[in-house]
């Protein structure tokens, strides 16, 4: 640059209008802090969530409810919203689609590496489980744990296998679930609040517990004959409660059949000697009558029960005589009925005559 350049240049800067320039940047500095101060002072809390607010980097003891409110502007305080009446919930085995993806469970390939573990018994499960969760103490999950959602997956993947490996896979499977659920939940809480992580934990729920693909087909006949052997145990003691009541009530019938039986002997026992006692005080009073009397008694009993008589002569030579008793009823019968024939006409004829 030569000498005639420079004084132009100078004459430039000299003609150049400096004052309305700084007027300029005096306005543009106020419609700065017009804008920027209200930016700063004021924040929104939404619904579920809570204000954390640090002034000079120390958190303030009250929390800011849902709602507009003021802070001092220009970083002098920094709010951070945090989520406290948010379920949350961490998957481990599998993972859920995310929303505008195709519904249903999603792909649990990858992630046996959370789900594999070892149970009690020495057999491998594959257990699949979500934990429910929510913030309790927004200070203490902000500031206490690095990272506390992370830290939870992994307190909660550590406290499963834990449980797991006290429980055989039978109880695992069926009988155990919900105590493992409740243990599982009580441990991962107790190092959460051990750790500050200002985390509750709401809910352990188990969802697919599955052997290994590898080995799915022998257990799953394990589990067949194990069923079968419930069927069968069942199916004994049906029979066994259908048996066991009749046998004893037919038992108690011929018990009670039989006390019957002995009552009404026994009775008829002390009813014979009573008879027996009557008729000798009468035989002792009259000998002779009531000897007679029995002997009628008896042949009154006996003779109904006789179809036949044979009488014996002892000077008769020729085929014995036969009375025939059935005979002579007939007999009797049919001359009975001649006769009442007979007297019936008599009897008609004589009301005609008179």
């Amino acid at each position: 640059m030569d000498k005639r350049d420079f004084d132009e240049f100078r004459q430039q800067l000299e003609n150049f209008p400096f004052q309305r320039a700084r007027n300029i940047a005096l306005v543009v500095i106020i419609l700065a802090l017009v804008i920027a101060v209200p930016a700063t002072m004021f924040y929104q809390v939404e619904p579920e969530e809570v204000g954390v607010v640090q002034r000079f980097g120390k958190v303030l003891p009250n929390y800011s409810p849902p709602g507009l409110h003021w802070k001092m502007p220009f970083g002098i305080d920094r709010v951070d919203k945090v989520q406290t009446r948010r379920i949350k919930k961490q998957e481990f085995g599998f993972r859920t689609p995310q929303p505008g993806m195709r519904t249903g469970r999603g792909n649990t390939r990858g992630y046996n590496v959370e789900s594999l573990m070892l149970t009690g018994d020495l057999n491998i499960a594959d257990v699949e489980w979500i934990v429910q969760f929510r913030i309790k103490e927004p200070a203490d999950y902000l500031f206490k744990v690095r990272n506390p959602e992370e830290t939870l997956r992994d307190v909660s993947e550590s406290a499963m296998r834990l449980v797991v490996g006290d429980y055989s896979i039978t109880d695992v499977l069926t009988e155990k679930r919900g105590e493992i659920q409740l243990e599982v939940q009580d441990r991962i809480q107790s190092v959460l609040d051990l750790y500050e992580s200002g985390i509750e934990v709401t809910t352990v729920k188990l969802q697919d517990v599955n052997p290994p693909e590898a080995v799915k087909p022998s257990f799953d006949g394990v589990n067949e004959a194990r069923l079968q052997k419930e069927t069968t145990i069942n199916q004994a003691r049906r029979e066994y409660f259908q048996q066991i009541p009749e046998a004893r009530g037919l038992a108690q019938k011929m018990v009670a059949e039989a006390r019957g039986y002995q009552a009404k002997r026994v009775n008829e026992a002390k009813g014979d000697v009573a008879k027996f006692q009557a008729l000798l005080t009468e035989y002792k009073q009259a000998p002779g009558v009531t000897r007679t009397r029995l002997y009628l008694e008896a042949l009154a009993q006996v003779i109904p029960e006789i179809n036949h008589i044979y009488i014996i002569d002892e000077g008769q030579a020729g085929p014995l005589q036969v009375l025939d008793l059935k005979q002579a009823a007939a007999g009797l019968r049919q001359r009975s009925g001649q006769d009442s024939q007979a007297v019936a006409p008599a009897a008609s004829g004589g009301s005609r005559s008179n």
